[in-house]
């Protein structure tokens, strides 16, 4: 649509239906409801906010992910600034567990250890935690293949709800799905 005289036409955007569930819930199924970067280079390659705001695709990438972890015992949920917060506080409060936010430096007023890392935009940056929390263990969405990704894996138990036969296109930073969104990462 656009108004009378423009040249421009303005993009409606697909609306997420927010109740289907699919009758086939494979592993990984509410993967399709991640959305691509379509803003550029400074922005992360996907978007998981679509994931978050359907229930049955949050409630079963939780389920996913905590199916390694059956059996240990969990006393404490942690996220990595800032969509961390998002998983790990839904995850913390499907096992009625406290949750740990692990931030970028400078946010904590209480004495903590820092951890430098390289974003996505391959800048250097500091995330720190509380010193007093913490104990091993890690669940994500997906791990990639990179040097940091294989040497979460060699040290710490991990959890990812990525299959296998999807890592490729992981890896890639290009899912099939983002085709249905029209645009494919940096594209404006």
């Amino acid at each position: 649509m656009g108004t009378a005289g423009s040249s421009r036409a303005l993009r409606c955007p697909v609306l997420m239906d927010l109740w289907r569930v699919p009758s086939s819930r494979e592993t990984g199924w509410y993967l399709a409801l991640i959305a691509p970067n379509v803003k550029g280079p400074s922005y992360p390659w996907l978007d998981p906010s679509r994931l978050y705001c359907h229930w049955q695709g949050l409630q079963d990438c939780i389920a996913d992910l905590l199916q390694p972890f059956c059996e240990d015992p969990i006393d404490l949920v942690a996220g990595i600034d800032a969509m961390g917060f998002i998983l790990g506080a839904a995850i913390a409060n499907t096992l009625q567990k406290g949750f740990l936010a692990i931030r970028k430096a400078g946010h904590l007023c209480v004495e903590t250890c820092t951890q430098p890392y390289t974003d996505y935009t391959a800048r250097q940056k500091l995330l720190e935690m509380r010193m007093d929390t913490i104990q091993p263990g890690i669940a994500a969405i997906c791990i990639e293949d990179s040097d940091g990704g294989k040497w979460i894996q060699e040290h710490y138990k991990c959890s990812q709800c990525v299959p296998q036969h999807l890592m490729p296109q992981f890896n890639r930073h290009q899912l099939e799905s983002f085709q249905a969104f029209g645009a494919t990462p940096g594209q404006a």
